[in-house]
């Protein structure tokens, strides 16, 4: 899968100094390597990476469990912002979960993470509930739906 000279595909192990990378430059408190290899095995998991110019730039992860996606994880390196990596890594998930007759998608997002709001509102997700100092930092997550049978 190609766009906008963006490459997508499943992750590998061979990716994951990559990912690993971009999770500690995005998050205050990364998944780990053992999380990372656990959702490889995890046979309801997927996740997708971005590349630019044979670099992994972005990724995300999800789970496809009774009709419904479950985004666990959405980064995208701090040296590739705002040129669409995030929006393109949700359209290829969408894309390849169309033919799982999905009837809605979920995730957690911090509710100080602005960008990540915005984005996820651009494709559709309405806020449905906040889970209350749900990080280890205290912040607030905001729990969000895009329902496809709307």
């Amino acid at each position: 899968m190609t766009g906008k000279g963006y490459i997508f595909r499943l992750m590998s192990e061979a990716d994951m100094d990559a990912v690993l990378s971009i999770e500690r430059d995005c998050y205050p408190h990364p998944w780990s390597l053992q999380h990372f290899l656990q959702e490889l095995e995890n046979p309801v998991a997927s996740i997708l990476v971005c590349e630019i110019e044979n670099r992994v730039v972005g990724y995300v992860c999800y789970w496809l469990i009774s009709g419904e996606m479950q985004i666990l994880n959405l980064a995208t390196s701090p040296q590739v912002r705002r040129i669409g990596v995030s929006a393109q890594l949700l359209e290829r998930a969408f894309e390849l979960c169309s033919l799982a007759e999905l009837s809605s998608s979920w995730l957690e997002v911090r509710s100080g993470n602005q960008a990540a709001i915005a984005l996820y509102q651009r494709y559709g997700f309405k806020l449905s509930g906040i889970r209350r100092a749900y990080y280890r930092d205290g912040e607030d997550a905001l729990v969000m739906v895009k329902n496809f049978t709307d």
